[in-house]
């Protein structure tokens, strides 16, 4: 499943730099380079992580940005992303889940996303895939009433077939 973030932030080079290092480490990527652009894509696509420089167009493009995120109906992960450090309440007030100070060395930046994705990605309330990562439902297959009362038994007295079975599903379990 590919990660989806939006940057937003008024400095290209920045929002260039950052969009080449995220998409290196295997995040899908978009970018405004403005509040009202922010917000529109924010309106137009769905995203696991908005991260949004607090001054662009006016002092208050960043809180705007993230305004338009806590009300996106999937609500993704929001950090802001400034040069002028703020108090951990007034960004926390504002709606971020975290603050990110530029300049930032590489790798603890991914450390930060990666943390705070895996974290917001917990919450019950936030797991809403992106509709790119949405794969149709199995359809059940339709057990016979002699098909459930063969697996009723198995079940109860797990002979050579089933014990086969759980050691497969054990070799084939995969973690995340």
């Amino acid at each position: 499943m590919k990660r989806r973030i939006l940057l937003v932030d008024d400095e290209v080079a920045v929002l260039l730099t950052l969009k080449a290092v995220l998409e290196i480490n295997g995040f899908e990527v978009d970018t405004a380079a403005s509040a009202r652009e922010g917000k529109l894509k924010l309106r137009a696509n769905t995203y696991h992580m908005v991260i949004s420089d607090l001054r662009m167009e006016s002092d208050e493009a960043g809180a705007e940005v993230i305004r338009a995120a806590r009300s996106a109906p999937n609500q993704p992960a929001v950090a802001l992303l400034t040069a002028f450090p703020l108090a951990e309440e007034d960004w926390q007030e504002m709606g971020a889940d975290r603050m990110l100070v530029k300049p930032m060395h590489t790798r603890l930046l991914l450390e930060q996303i990666d943390r705070l994705m895996a974290l917001h990605m917990s919450r019950p309330e936030s797991i809403q895939p992106v509709e790119a990562d949405l794969v149709p439902p199995k359809k059940a297959a339709k057990k016979t009433p002699k098909k459930a009362a063969a697996a009723k038994r198995s079940a109860q007295k797990p002979g050579k077939k089933a014990a086969k079975r759980v050691a497969v599903k054990k070799k084939s379990a995969v973690r995340v």
